[in-house]
């Protein structure tokens, strides 16, 4: 009998500052994926214990280096385990929901595919405000003049990457234009990729520790006019 899906996986959660919520996430999400990686980027309260009580293994930045460096950081640790098959970069704060992300690695598992990226506007269940989903749809936009990679939500921090596309993709922005980045090595490497409609929860919690929808327009000019 082969291992399960779920026990070949390692979900990456890049982790600064989410004390109040991390600990109920990761119990949640372990009940399906048992092997989860927190990556602790300089977190000022105690998000490092919370997590660890969960049930994740936590690895820690000695200080604050973005969600990019906590992501490579995280891909690079799973990695070590020869039994890992797929890996998922999943939000510490809420938003993604664990059953998402055991569809998107089940497709890995099913279909010739690299990677399978999250989109928020695949079907009408999530609800951006306005003006963030038109900033959003202008990224992605330019994103596939760019680099043809033909996505529907490029910023979209769910993704479920096989061996080769966590080993593959290089991550040099370490702050919030990775996400882009990632879009750019997707293209570059000529990975087989997939969108997947997931649901993203917007609770008042994390649009109160979201960034601001022009965080979009400030990636683009990380990227482009640097």
């Amino acid at each position: 009998m082969s291992t399960p899906v779920e026990q070949r996986t390692w979900l990456v959660v890049p982790l600064y500052n989410e004390a109040t919520v991390v600990r109920a996430v990761i119990e949640n999400a372990r009940a399906v994926f048992p092997n989860i990686v927190c990556v602790d980027d300089g977190s000022s309260d105690e998000s490092v214990g919370e997590a660890r009580a969960g049930g994740a293994v936590v690895v820690e930045h000695p200080f604050n280096l973005g969600q990019g460096a906590a992501i490579r950081t995280g891909l690079d640790y799973a990695l070590r385990d020869p039994g890992a098959d797929y890996f998922v970069t999943f939000d510490s704060d809420g938003q993604h929901r664990v059953e998402d992300a055991l569809a998107m690695v089940q497709r890995l598992d099913s279909e010739p595919l690299d990677v399978v990226i999250g989109s928020r506007f695949l079907d009408g269940r999530t609800k951006p405000g306005a003006l963030k989903r038109v900033v959003l749809k202008l990224a992605v936009a330019f994103e596939r003049r760019s680099t043809g990679v033909q996505l529907t939500d490029a910023h979209n921090g769910l993704r479920a990457l096989n061996r080769h596309a966590a080993r593959s993709i290089e991550i040099d922005q370490n702050r919030m234009a990775h996400a882009s980045e990632i879009v750019f090595e997707i293209g570059k490497k000529k990975l087989r990729y997939a969108e997947q409609p997931v649901h993203v929860v917007y609770t008042d919690y994390t649009r109160s520790k979201g960034q601001s929808i022009w965080n979009s327009v400030n990636i683009l000019n990380d990227l482009y006019l640097k």
